[in-house]
């Protein structure tokens, strides 16, 4: 089958297009997908640029989400037949014989979802891992309850798109921080209630207004740096900051935090894959399935930016790292 290998740690020319074996099925609970499309994300470009979670198994084909259609199964699978449509998070972060960009994938059954009817494949492909972060973010780190006031960074973003959608979904309140009157525009189109544009104003004392001096109840920070120290001073007292990002600590530190009594987490979706947490995986399906629900009763959208075939992927990469998209990038497999 045709697939992008990563070959090397490096820029995205390490990215080539390669015959390699079509995977088989190794166990009776998985099954054999017919790749139609493949999301990329940020986790993507980090491997290829720092190396794969598995340095041992190079080279490796990326891409944690993928949605196509089922061509095979094993002896004990009861979910999925032959042809039906399906979207998932799973493999792409080096081991061997798993990863997206490719025709064919073989994913365990308890990792995959049936694709919401009314996305195409690309749009499918590019919502799984964004989906479980932001909901992983908001609903199981944070806790939103109805009501609540939310400021999720990069509303317009891949993650902070689906994020603007969730929170309101639950009931809650949002700012969100955009860097362009077009992407505050994107942003109220998601549902966002006040778009603070970042580049031109105080995002802290922006918040503190909207929140009348109180600070927000949930912070959800998609962005890293500074931005999350920042972030600190525009929570309420007792609040919850969440972030998927790994704090640095020599660019800033807890004092804010820890005076507002804040509680901090650390949202990393990819836990119950290194971890081969089964029931953490079956969660993340779950969420998937309500996504789908949702998406197809029109409650939530998939904004997809931009399409790459697959053997493309270098310019999928480059775009990606410009850092000025809104929604999210995918490739396209014949």
């Amino acid at each position: 089958m045709k697939a992008i290998l990563m070959t090397a740690s490096g820029d995205p020319d390490v990215l080539t297009l390669k015959e390699i074996p079509q995977p088989s099925i190794n166990s009776p609970t998985a099954i054999l997908v017919k790749l139609k499309a493949a999301g990329i994300n940020p986790i993507d470009t980090k491997l290829r640029q720092r190396g794969t979670f598995y340095p041992d198994e190079m080279p490796a084909v990326l891409g944690c989400d993928g949605a196509g259609i089922v061509e095979a199964i094993g002896s004990e699978v009861t979910r999925f037949q032959p042809g039906d449509e399906v979207y998932f998070c799973a493999g792409g972060l080096g081991k061997t014989e798993t990863g997206n960009y490719a025709e064919y994938a073989v994913v365990e059954e308890h990792r995959v979802a049936l694709k919401p009817t009314t996305l195409s494949f690309p749009e499918a492909a590019a919502a799984p891992l964004v989906l479980i972060t932001a909901w992983e973010a908001l609903y199981d780190r944070a806790r939103l309850t109805p009501g609540q006031t939310v400021l999720i960074h990069g509303g317009a973003g891949g993650v902070g798109h689906v994020a603007v959608q969730l929170a309101k979904l639950k009931g809650a309140k949002v700012c969100t921080t955009v860097g362009s009157t077009d992407k505050a525009r994107l942003a109220r189109q998601f549902g966002a209630d006040e778009p603070i544009l970042y580049k031109q104003t105080d995002f802290v004392q922006s918040v503190l207004d909207w929140t009348d001096g109180q600070g927000v109840d949930v912070a959800f920070d998609t962005v890293g740096g500074q931005t999350f120290f920042d972030t600190c001073g525009a929570v309420k007292v007792y609040g919850d900051l969440v972030t998927i990002l790994q704090p640095d600590q020599t660019i800033g530190n807890l004092k804010v935090a820890r005076t507002r009594n804040l509680r901090l987490s650390l949202e990393l979706m990819l836990t119950p894959a290194l971890m081969g947490l089964k029931e953490g995986q079956i969660h993340q399906m779950s969420i998937l399935e309500q996504c789908a629900t949702f998406i197809d009763e029109g409650k939530l959208t998939l904004h997809l930016s931009q399409t790459f075939p697959l053997e493309e992927a270098v310019a999928a990469h480059k775009a990606l790292e410009t850092g000025s998209n809104t929604g999210k990038i995918a490739l396209t497999i014949a």
